[in-house]
């Protein structure tokens, strides 16, 4: 088996749990995920199957979120899971004061991860330290958010809204609730979470773990799930080199050097990715990723 899927995780399901349950339908172990999700939120999960595991470095990195923010309310995890800490009513607090500050969030910013994450702190993951009490100073991280779209509003002791975020890689949307709290004076924490893209994969072409389990044929392609790289196509004799890691020479010069193509065989079998170098003012591709299937 050789391929992705679009997965829609669950609620209350890790991302880890998908992987395996993913494993066993497909009776394969070579599974792997792109993107991890909270076990409170949903959406795309990107599942690699196969050597497809080694491209999920190479798919798309921009994701978007759909996310609802309960503001006046601090939770020691910024989720909704987690123990209240603080709390601060204010039922007069209207949608017209807070979208001005949406735009602070928008562009390259320094987050603070949450306490509750998977990152590692000297050999040790945040969560493991915060589960023991041991809250430290955490190092704030450059992430960028390129769109926060107002999608609703909920009136209330604790109002609620909802936003469609387009962000980069490694941004956590419960650090942006948590922050967003902050702004306002009031506090804030995440209420619901669905990713709604993630690799280049998008929510409404997802399918759920019983899909899968009726159907479990229809790997996506690397061609499809590559499709944002350029691709270059090779003869039976280049493929030869290409299998031994040898450099290629290209005749083609309308490549930009450095950037990453997709590689396949005329016979439109995909055989990996390369790196576009040049050498004494002649191109080569430098092999990165060699498939054999």
């Amino acid at each position: 088996m050789f391929g992705f899927l679009n997965l829609n995780k669950p609620p209350d399901w890790t991302s880890h749990d998908c992987v395996a349950k993913v494993r066993k339908i497909l009776k394969t172990k070579r599974v792997g995920h792109g993107g991890t999700l909270d076990p409170m939120a949903t959406g795309v999960l990107p599942i690699a199957v196969g050597a497809a595991t080694r491209l999920l470095a190479y798919l798309p990195e921009n994701k978007a979120y759909r996310a609802k923010i309960q503001l006046g309310l601090s939770t020691d995890t910024d989720d909704i899971t987690g123990k209240a800490i603080a709390t601060c009513p204010w039922p007069d607090l209207t949608l017209e004061a807070v979208k001005p500050h949406l735009a602070e969030f928008i562009g390259n910013i320094a987050q603070i991860p949450p306490m509750y994450s998977a990152i590692h702190k000297d050999g040790r993951r945040l969560y493991e330290l915060a589960r023991k009490g041991e809250i430290i100073a955490v190092e704030p991280r450059q992430v960028k958010i390129d769109q926060i779209t107002v999608l609703g509003w909920l009136e209330g002791e604790f109002p609620q809204i909802e936003l469609d975020i387009h962000c980069g890689s490694g941004t956590y949307i419960r650090s942006l609730a948590r922050d967003l709290g902050k702004v306002l004076a009031v506090g804030g924490t995440l209420a619901s979470l669905t990713r709604t893209e993630s690799c280049g994969f998008q929510l409404a072409d997802s399918i759920n773990l019983e899909a899968l389990m009726a159907n479990s044929e229809g790997l996506i392609s690397p061609r499809i799930a590559l499709a944002h790289l350029d691709w270059i196509s090779l003869t039976s004799e280049r493929i030869i080199d290409w299998f031994h890691g040898r450099k290629i020479n290209l005749t083609d010069t309308n490549v930009m050097i450095g950037s990453l193509v997709a590689v396949e065989s005329l016979e439109a079998q995909f055989l990996g990715i390369a790196e576009i170098v040049v050498r004494e003012d002649e191109y080569y591709l430098q092999p990165k990723i060699v498939i054999q299937q």
